[in-house]
């Protein structure tokens, strides 16, 4: 994220969802965790103390929730990506980063957790 810029964070969100690219991992729901931080000015939203001048953020949780349960995914890369896509198709942010975690994921030791990063900028295409 910028440095120059506001944010709004949502940070350790969980839900439960089917994703998963080994054989059983969409069969029975799962924990995952999301972050999603986005980029805007809010200076406005400081002025008038007005929710119509920011973004909501249970709209942002919303969305995520959305998609992480009712739709599935074999890799939380894709999904980071589309909860990505679909933050900036929504709002009016300049800048959007989401982590997506699955803390039981298929390793064969112990570990806390398997965490994916994307980060979009308004107008340029997903790399």
């Amino acid at each position: 994220m910028t440095d120059a810029a506001d944010h709004i964070t949502l940070r350790g969100m969980r839900f439960a969802g089917r994703h998963g690219a080994l054989p059983g991992e969409q069969a029975t729901p799962q924990p995952f965790e999301v972050d999603i931080a986005v980029t805007l000015d809010l200076a406005p939203a400081a002025a008038s103390d007005d929710l119509d001048d920011t973004v909501d953020y249970r709209a942002l949780f919303d969305l995520a929730q959305d998609i992480v349960e009712n739709r599935s995914f074999r890799l939380i890369e894709a999904m980071a990506g589309a909860i990505a896509d679909a933050v900036l198709a929504a709002h009016d942010v300049d800048e959007v980063e989401v982590a997506v975690r699955k803390p039981q994921a298929p390793l064969p030791g112990d570990f806390e957790t398997v965490e994916v990063r994307v980060r979009r900028l308004r107008g340029e295409p997903a790399s």
